[in-house]
């Protein structure tokens, strides 16, 4: 699965929040783009690069409850009318749309009767639409707020949830969480210090008789489900 992520940030040096996803970012499958208000786009080469991706994610700040200004202008410049729908090719058909947020309010606030006084899901509902019209899959929102205040072991946990947002196939279930971890803990374990490497490898050890298991189960409820029907 190839990963297309365009980040729309009108300070992007600047943000600690956006150089830790990109520092974050794993190192294959996944394309990183920049979004600049600055930059004329070439719509025939934008429109080429989402074409080869499978899932393409929108990341930046709520700016006022909305994305920056250079996602708008990406999107006035790339995602025409005859492209996304008109001729009736839906080349995005089928692609998977998400989207990474990051606030500088709780998550409490972004709810009905919250100081906000509004979700995550309604501010991202214009991206959903979009996704409906192109035939596209849409993901679940991943909104990371405060950011600053996450301490380390927080912070290690949204590493591994953003990597799997940008690489685990849809949905997010348990067999496809057990599947993406027990596809990335060897090299994590490799990389771990001497001391540690034996904890770790147990932690493999177990995950992948849980995924066996996890495997047995299923197939004992689908025979049970297949006599059910009989």
């Amino acid at each position: 699965m190839q990963t297309l992520v365009l980040v729309a940030h009108p300070h992007l040096a600047d943000s600690t929040t956006q150089q830790f996803f990109k520092a974050s970012l794993p190192s294959t499958v996944v394309t990183y783009r920049a979004l600049t208000a600055q930059e004329t786009y070439d719509a025939a080469r934008e429109q080429a690069a989402l074409r080869q991706a499978d899932r393409i994610i929108f990341q930046f700040p709520l700016y006022w409850y909305a994305a920056p200004a250079s996602l708008a202008q990406w999107e006035a410049a790339v995602l025409t009318r005859t492209f996304v729908y008109g001729d009736h090719r839906y080349p995005l058909a089928d692609k998977e749309l998400g989207v990474v947020v990051t606030t500088g309010m709780p998550a409490q606030a972004f709810r009905r009767g919250g100081t906000e006084n509004v979700t995550i899901d309604a501010l991202m509902a214009p991206l959903a639409a979009l996704a409906h019209r192109a035939h596209m899959t849409w993901l679940p929102t991943l909104a990371v707020h405060q950011f600053n205040y996450l301490d380390e072991a927080q912070k290690l946990q949204l590493v591994v949830d953003y990597q799997r947002y940008l690489t685990q196939p849809a949905p997010d279930t348990l067999a496809n969480r057990q599947a993406w971890f027990a596809d990335r803990l060897p090299a994590m374990v490799a990389q771990l210090e001497p001391a540690d490497r034996a904890t770790g490898e147990l932690i493999v050890t177990t995950m992948t008789q849980q995924q066996d298991d996890l495997e047995a189960l299923m197939a004992t409820l689908a025979m049970i489900k297949e006599q059910d029907d009989d």
